[in-house]
């Protein structure tokens, strides 16, 4: 289980899962939905099953690429400490699992799994011809607040897919920083990536901008539902630490590259969360 932990680095779902548990609370705040522990545990399965798919993929896609990047080289696969085959097994049992959890919620949940398991395993061959790889990451991610939504209310709103498009653009702006690292190597191996095509400088711009529009819209809810000033200190907190990753990283310093990517976006939406759990609870 360590290994599998390793492989899908268990730690990383700190990035969509907080937006996934605002988009199921966001239902019940904003409808006549009661809370149900059944639906909010099928929420938290399909969320870890469905990356534990996509990361499993993505080790599976790239093992031959990882093993001759000198940074990934010592990943599971190319190192020997999972089988290729080992790893392809268990993206197929979690896509089984979250098709699983899903019929168990609500039919929609169920009838667009396939779609949604499409988009997050899809994503592992992007780089082979698209530099808006990063995009399509953002967009497996930013499912997870419309997702946790459909949960509860088993139907569409405007606001949860608000928080989906901020979920994208932050990934998104957050995943060409970490490619920052790979640019000379895609580059050399006709990979794509932001990074890669428009070169670092231009790639941390491109990455501003969609930081910019995510927190546009988080902004956005402000306007179609009632907040308290809880709120607004989570919208502080969470355009403060996206200025703190574009500050502490540059096309020609990338030794703080992991805590941009892993630290300060993990801080940044688990904060925005708790700001957000808060200003319910005042509310009520």
């Amino acid at each position: 289980m360590k290994k599998y932990m390793s492989l899908v680095l268990f730690a990383h779902s700190i990035f969509a899962l907080p937006f996934a548990i605002i988009g199921f609370f966001l239902a019940l705040q904003t409808t006549d939905h009661a809370f149900d522990w059944k639906k909010l545990l099928l929420m938290l399965v399909c969320m870890v099953t469905a990356r534990n798919a996509a990361m499993a993929f993505n080790r599976y896609l790239d093992r031959d690429i990882d093993a001759i990047n000198p940074r990934t080289a010592m990943r599971d696969i190319p190192s020997g400490k999972i089988a290729a085959n080992s790893a392809l097994a268990f993206t197929v049992t979690n896509c089984l699992l979250f098709m699983a959890a899903t019929f168990f919620i609500n039919s929609l949940c169920f009838y667009l799994s396939p779609v949604a398991l499409f988009v997050v395993l899809f994503y592992s061959y992007t780089k082979r011809f698209t530099p808006l790889c990063h995009l399509v990451l953002g967009v497996g991610l930013g499912l997870a607040p419309i997702g946790a939504y459909l949960v509860v209310t088993n139907q569409f709103s405007i606001i949860p897919i608000f928080y989906g498009i901020a979920v994208m653009c932050w990934s998104g702006g957050f995943d060409i920083i970490y490619a920052l690292q790979d640019e000379e190597f895609d580059r050399k191996n006709g990979l794509n990536s932001i990074p890669a095509y428009f070169g670092g400088r231009n790639a941390l711009r491109i990455s501003e901008a969609l930081h910019v529009l995510s927190f546009a819209f988080v902004v956005f809810p402000v306007f179609y539902m009632t907040v308290s000033w809880f709120y607004y200190i989570g919208l502080a907190f969470y355009g403060l630490l996206l200025i703190y990753q574009h500050r502490i990283v540059s096309p020609t310093d990338l030794s703080r590259v992991n805590r941009a990517f892993m630290t300060t976006n993990g801080v940044a939406s688990v904060i925005f969360a708790v700001f957000y759990l808060l200003d319910i609870i005042f509310l009520v």
